[in-house]
């Protein structure tokens, strides 16, 4: 039986499009999240850790050293190593736009010392053994991009290579999250732009969620370069989804397992992002474990050591819902037997 990746779960679920506006549903605490993961269990497998996002209410990004090795006992309390973790780089946290003026720039930069500064505390603990840093461009939407898109990935490009170079020095990576909501980021081939665009492999890779990525296929910010239309069939989606991940396979040094059914979902600040479905939705357009076999093949030798699931603005009511993490986990151990390694 494979024995890699590990496999992790996502803390922020507890966390995107929660909140106090009207139409929002709380906030699920860490520690809580932490318990619902560590009761998921298929076969006698479990979780092996978790990801987990550098914000309030799970973190406070200007913690103090003795706060931080709390939260890592805490963790491994329950079962868990971490891996990679999430730079709180948007406004509202502690960033800002990565094609934005001087000023923002800066604070998206404050954002990446600040996680690697987290990641340092971490792995010292002994708590994180591997993963990466997520970042994106912060710059919501893609109207402002359009303005001047070359100037503008431009700029996107010259911010990651700063970041990039603060990562590397402090011995971690950056991976850029492809998402069809963030400027410059937001096609399949855009996102391809800035990464050969910042040009240090070793330093800034690429992020890739299954539910996010499906719509890079249909190119749903960016139909210039949508790959397959509505209402494809089977034979023209497999050398699409080939296609696409050709280009961007060899920048991946992160993934998450997810599923999506074609839409685009928002809540609170979150806005028109990749719908995550539930593991078995009826709707979901993905066959998780084939999918996943074109993003992890070479992985190893990429530096992955362990695989996420990702399932942003469930309900509170699914993600309190036992069944479904075991859902979950049996997805992801489905997803290892296929494509794993020893």
């Amino acid at each position: 039986m494979s024995q890699a990746p590990k496999l992790h779960n996502a803390m922020w679920p507890g966390l995107v499009g929660k909140g106090d506006d009207e139409g929002q549903e709380p906030p699920i605490s860490l520690e809580h999240m932490l318990d619902l993961t560590a009761a998921a269990e298929v076969d006698g497998q479990k979780f092996d850790g978790i990801d987990y996002f550098l914000f309030l209410p799970h973190t406070n990004p200007e913690a103090t050293d003795d706060e931080l090795k709390a939260i890592a006992d805490l963790i491994v309390s329950k079962g868990f190593d971490i891996g990679s973790l999430v730079a709180p780089i948007w406004p509202g946290t502690v960033g800002d736009s990565a094609m934005g003026t001087a000023e923002q720039r800066g604070k998206f930069l404050d954002a990446v010392k600040m996680a690697c500064r987290i990641a340092k505390i971490f792995n010292e603990h002994g708590a994180r053994k591997y993963g990466v840093i997520r970042i994106d461009s912060a710059e919501f939407g893609v109207e402002k991009w359009r303005e001047d898109s070359a100037a503008n990935t431009a700029q996107i490009v010259e911010t990651f290579k700063e970041a990039a170079t603060i990562a590397a020095g402090h011995g971690e990576r950056l991976a850029a999250e492809g998402e069809i909501c963030w400027a410059g980021m937001h096609s399949w081939k855009d996102m391809l732009d800035v990464l050969e665009g910042v040009g240090m492999p070793e330093a800034l890779g690429f992020q890739a969620d299954l539910a996010h990525t499906y719509l890079y296929t249909l190119g749903y910010n960016a139909p210039e370069h949508a790959l397959v239309q509505e209402g494809y069939s089977a034979e023209e989606f497999w050398p699409a989804y080939e296609q696409m991940t050709d280009k961007l396979r060899p920048w991946t040094i992160d993934f998450h397992v997810a599923q999506n059914d074609g839409e685009v979902h928002g809540a609170g600040d979150h806005d028109k992002t990749g719908k995550h479905c539930p593991a078995d939705d009826p709707n979901g357009k993905l066959d998780i474990t084939k999918c996943s076999g074109y993003w992890l093949k070479d992985a190893a030798d990429r530096g992955i050591k362990h695989i996420c699931w990702d399932g942003c603005m469930f309900p509170n009511a699914t993600l309190e819902n036992p069944e479904t993490w075991n859902t979950i986990l049996k997805a992801m151990i489905d997803v290892r037997d296929a494509h794993g390694w020893e």
